[in-house]
């Protein structure tokens, strides 16, 4: 609390970071927290509220009345006021009712629109503040306007002009870099028709998908891209910062679905509904270790016959199972980043499965010596073994690079189930081929 209070004096006559004082905040117990709350500046409690986990935002919400949520939403831009809103109905509906019909009726418009789109879409990402000119204005009437904008903190992040037409057509996109070197006597159209360079935007449609724009933004490496609608109509831009927390989220998402988890449960204070997701897959997990270990009892005999089987089979089943998982990880990745095209699939497939016959040829070797040596020159279970390893191997790399592939034909998320069908498939076929081998070879 104290340090939180030398901050905020120390700063005041400056910009206060809100991810400074969200860390701060991090640091603080529940009692203080509340009261430290209420310290804060209403201007930069939003950020603050959107940067702190999901879990701190309820504890924010509480300690305000309606009129300081209102004033904390009116200070951010609409793609974060519809996310705090949003955030604010998943919390309390009502409140979130209340504060809504204390917004302006321009901010009440954007959230409207910009909840309208699905969440995928990048209608729902982008922000409605765009720096524009009309293509007969003048360099320096266009300078004037920024100046002014820029001072009633009307506009933020601005590093590019959006050239639009008078129906709000967009024509051009101008750095500010650009426009500081243009003649500023003459009309942007007529700079931009005597300059070289081409200004012609690259842009996205408010119904792309978001992952499509965030291939753009890596493909041409912007800071900015102008978001359009199917008449050409400028509404909005979806920044690098943005694409950031996108990039971020994604990988985070896919991250947890890779371990069979929901990132939003996971995320939210619920016990149970963090366990009951978790359960669902676990429920899935159990009905495939128990058709391993049928598999198994096909062979009881042979175990009951060769007790050092039974030692050396988890061997075989979690080799296999450590290589499927590195080559499903690398496919999913690759296909997240767009690395991956629909004609790639048996370049990807032959080049997995090259790595692991060369690992599987490498290990089989190595497990067939210890094992001709561990059960005293027992050659023949060195065979067995090391036929089995190079087998399941060789089914780990194949099936790790086709079920993400498959889903990702069926438009189902790669990372979602991949991993519980790998461990499926590399315990099955350990398990059958060395135990299979064992009886042919053996007895």
């Amino acid at each position: 609390m104290n340090r939180l209070k030398l901050y905020i004096e120390e700063n005041q006559e400056s910009e206060l970071h809100p991810s400074e004082i969200a860390n701060i905040l991090r640091e603080l117990d529940e009692d203080e927290f509340s009261d430290a709350v209420k310290l804060i500046p209403k201007d930069i409690i939003g950020d603050i509220a959107l940067i702190l986990p999901d879990r701190y935002f309820g504890e924010i919400v509480e300690s305000l009345e309606v009129h300081e949520l209102s004033e904390a939403i009116s200070e951010l831009e609409s793609d974060d006021q519809t996310d705090f809103m949003q955030e604010l109905q998943e919390h309390d509906e009502e409140v979130a009712s209340e504060v809504f019909k204390s917004l302006d009726k321009d901010d009440q418009i954007d959230i409207i629109r910009l909840q309208n789109y699905d969440d995928n879409q990048a209608g729902s990402y982008m922000q409605t503040e765009v720096f524009t000119a009309i293509k007969d204005e003048t360099v320096q009437e266009i300078v004037d306007n920024f100046a002014k904008l820029k001072k009633a903190n009307e506009l933020e992040n601005v590093h590019t002009l959006f050239i639009i037409t008078k129906e709000g057509i967009l024509r051009y996109s101008v750095d500010l870099e650009d426009l500081l070197i243009f003649d500023f006597s003459k009309t942007i159209h007529e700079n931009i028709n005597e300059s070289e360079d081409s200004f012609e935007p690259i842009t996205a449609r408010d119904t792309d998908d978001i992952s499509d724009v965030v291939q753009t933004f890596e493909e041409y490496d912007l800071s900015v891209v102008p978001i359009v609608n199917n008449r050409n109509i400028l509404i909005g831009r979806i920044t690098s910062d943005d694409i950031y927390d996108i990039i971020s989220e994604k990988a985070t998402e896919q991250m947890y679905n890779l371990a069979g988890l929901n990132d939003e449960a996971e995320e939210d204070e619920e016990i149970l509904k963090a366990g009951k997701k978790r359960a669902s897959w676990l429920g899935i997990n159990l009905l495939t270790a128990i058709l391993a270990s049928i598999v198994i009892g096909f062979f009881q005999n042979t175990l009951q016959e060769i007790v050092a089987l039974a030692i050396l089979m988890p061997i075989v089943a979690s080799m296999g199972g450590n290589a499927g998982t590195q080559t499903l990880t690398v496919v999913v990745r690759q296909l997240a980043l767009g690395d991956i095209s629909h004609t790639d699939a048996t370049r990807i497939i032959k080049k997995e499965v090259s790595i692991s016959l060369l690992n599987g040829l490498l290990f089989a070797v190595v497990m067939g010596i210890i094992t001709s040596f561990w059960f005293d020159n027992a050659i023949l279970l060195g065979v067995v073994i090391a036929l089995s390893m190079l087998t399941n191997l060789l089914m780990a790399g194949f099936f790790g690079a086709t079920i993400p592939l498959l889903l990702k034909k069926m438009n189902v998320d790669p990372a979602i189930g991949s991993t519980v069908i790998l461990t499926t498939v590399t315990d099955i076929v350990g398990f059958f081929s060395f135990l299979g081998l064992a009886t042919i070879i053996l007895l």
